[in-house]
């Protein structure tokens, strides 16, 4: 038999090229994404309303990626869950299930590993794999679908998991395409984050799109020397680089920018660091994320005794700034540490 494709990695156009190739009428199409979709099936013979012989082309042409889960890690309150999902070729990812007010939003990988190496990451720690393809990606969000049951669904999404996505550039921008589609997610745009580590070209490259997309950025430090530590990348693309593009994404989209900051203590957590930051980014359409640092196995970095310090120094300067809810400290919160305890000895 062939080798199968992804069904999740097809755009409307190439699933009714399919279909027409085969004499199949174009609404079977919509018949096979509420199958997939709406009812989560990972198997065609489950598409009771589709012929049988168009079941066994569908068999023989494609398949349902991202539908294995090999572990779940639930925390204490039930905010968070972590899903270990077993891929096509035996590599493993993580999604993570969050719980909010305002809905449960999904937070999905982008690649096997991470090749940016950031001193605080557990994503990287065991080096770069490959990319995962859009379908890959979207078969996360219906991974956490299944996950949740019938009466719940992901409905925001944060681009924060495995990886670097704007170093997997094509595949990212699919995603956001496929999971927007009203036939099959539907997920707004407005309700995507993607983060990056400072990726400048691909930064400006997809505010180009113009697609109201939130950009998270990692940036961690206000000054090149300390970001140089943090962040191998910054070296490519230094601070005032990165806060260029950062700001050329806001004008250009309309649309705030986060800055993600990891509180190391001793490290980025001073009164100083607050205060640099401040004038780094004053007058920008944007906002602080502080983070409390997860930690990681093998790391030898603390989270800071100084968040609510560090908030407020920044919230006297006119920044606007909040410090992120913890969820799911008690399941290897930090990406990539749930794949490194399930790694094959």
């Amino acid at each position: 038999m062939p080798e199968t494709r992804d069904l999740l990695d097809l755009t409307d156009e190439e699933l009714d090229c399919w279909l027409k190739e085969r004499g199949y009428p174009r609404y079977r199409r919509d018949q096979i994404l509420a199958w997939v979709f709406d009812r989560l099936v990972t198997d065609f013979e489950d598409m009771t309303n589709v012929p049988r012989p168009m079941r066994s082309d569908l068999s023989q042409s494609f398949h349902i990626a991202c539908s294995k889960v090999v572990a779940v890690r639930k925390s204490a309150d039930d905010a968070a869950s972590k899903l270990l999902i077993l891929l096509e070729d035996g590599q493993k990812i993580e999604t993570v299930i969050m719980r909010y007010r305002y809905g449960i939003s999904a937070c999905v990988s982008s690649q096997v590993g991470c090749k940016i190496g950031c001193a605080f990451c557990a994503s990287g720690a065991s080096g770069f794999v490959r990319d995962l393809t859009a379908g890959e990606m979207v078969g996360q969000v219906l991974a956490a679908n299944r996950s949740l049951g019938s009466d719940e669904r992901v409905s925001s999404i944060v681009v924060m998991g495995m990886g670097e996505p704007l170093d997997n550039f094509d595949a990212l921008v699919k995603f956001m395409e496929l999971i927007h589609d009203s036939d099959r997610t539907g997920i707004g745009y407005r309700r995507i984050t993607v983060s990056t580590s400072g990726l400048v070209p691909k930064i400006l490259e997809l505010a180009s799109l113009r697609l109201p997309v939130t950009l998270a950025v990692s940036l961690h430090a206000p000054d090149d020397l300390l970001r140089n530590r943090l962040v191998p990348l910054n070296r490519v693309y230094p601070v005032s680089t990165l806060i260029e593009a950062a700001g050329q994404y806001a004008e250009t989209t309309g649309r705030r920018v986060t800055f993600e900051y990891a509180l190391i203590r001793r490290v980025n957590d001073s009164d100083e660091c607050a205060r640099s930051l401040a004038r780094l980014i004053k007058g920008m359409l944007c906002h602080v994320n502080l983070i409390p640092l997860n930690p990681v196995s093998g790391i030898a970095l603390e989270r800071s005794d100084r968040v609510q310090a560090f908030h407020d120094l920044l919230q006297n300067e006119g920044i606007d700034v909040t410090i992120r809810r913890e969820l799911g400290i008690d399941i290897d919160a930090a990406c990539g540490q749930l794949r490194r305890r399930h790694a094959e000895p």
